[in-house]
């Protein structure tokens, strides 16, 4: 079996909390994650928007795109809004060779918002869930159509947050939408990560191993605090920093099969967690890991030739 392993941006500069980011450019983090063995790196606000400039980038660094997140609004907008979004990114990442894109649900989220306690989360009804799954079936199918698969992110403080939300979703939804399992998120919500790989591996098409520190989750007052304190606290990490058993979270995966992408996301303080160090941290354990579970981990970055 192989495995390909990559990191996303979010450990150097954090969208949403602007004072969680190293300054370095783009190219200084992917040289970074590059030299502690990562091959891939999802999108982030400092990649450019169009092939020309992003190919040399990632020629020159030896790594290749493997994803990225799509703010999608269809709990609350039709289709077509957000297919007029989506389209400029389909057309970018099927000319960088990208496996999927993340479709990240952001209407009605308070994943963004201070303000908003994590208790205070939306949520939907049967009904509510039943629809919105058929829609954003729909929109993956037609995604899928132009050339670029999904890959749906359940994540804290969002419609699809707890371990039964992303159960209804999978049973209302179709294969038209696969899904990203996040370990470190549903572990967060409370969830059982192996149980979900056992429940929806047969969907699973890209995987975030981010890791949490349980007695910061556990510390946390949900009525008051939210999630972007939750981040700041230092409630996320990579593989080998926290709490989780990756071990037997990745050898459940190849209990299945799967093969592809393992991509770590793990947004904190750069000035307390340095990401070179983090991601050196997070390489080791994987590959430890993906060893022991009899993967073979592809060393190839940016095609040659």
């Amino acid at each position: 079996m192989k495995a390909k392993l990559g990191m996303s941006p979010i450990a150097w500069w954090n969208d949403d909390l602007p004072e969680l980011s190293d300054d370095v450019s783009l190219e200084e983090c992917l040289r970074q994650s590059r030299g502690a063995g990562f091959t891939g790196m999802e999108q982030g606000r400092r990649f450019p928007s169009n092939p020309e400039e992003m190919l040399p980038i990632l020629r020159a660094a030896d790594v290749t795109l493997c994803g990225g997140w799509f703010s999608g609004t269809l709990v609350i907008e039709e289709l077509a809004a957000n297919k007029d979004r989506i389209a400029p990114m389909i057309e970018l990442f099927k000319a960088v060779n990208a496996p999927c894109i993340v479709y990240g649900e952001v209407g009605r989220s308070i994943q963004g918002d201070r303000s908003k306690p994590l208790a205070t989360k939306p949520r939907l009804s049967d009904d509510e869930m039943k629809a919105y799954a058929r829609r954003v079936t729909e929109f993956g199918e037609w995604c899928a159509e132009q050339g670029m698969p999904l890959s749906y992110h359940h994540h804290m403080a969002a419609v699809v947050e707890t371990e039964p939300e992303l159960d209804a979703f999978m049973r209302s939804s179709g294969e038209g939408i696969p899904l990203l399992l996040d370990a470190g998120h549903l572990a967060f919500a409370g969830g059982d990560v192996l149980r979900a790989i056992d429940n929806h591996h047969a969907r699973i098409n890209h995987v975030h191993v981010k890791d949490i520190r349980k007695a910061v989750v556990d510390g946390l007052d949900r009525s008051r605090q939210s999630f972007l304190d939750a981040v700041a606290l230092g409630a996320f990490t990579v593989p080998g920093d926290g709490s989780l058993d990756f071990g037997a979270i990745v050898q459940r995966f190849a209990d299945y099969g799967y093969e592809g992408w393992f991509v770590v996301e793990a947004e904190q303080d750069p000035r307390k967690a340095p990401p070179q160090k983090m991601a050196e941290i997070g390489h080791a354990e994987l590959m430890r890991v993906m060893t022991a579970a009899g993967y073979t981990v592809e060393t190839e970055g940016f095609p040659k030739g």
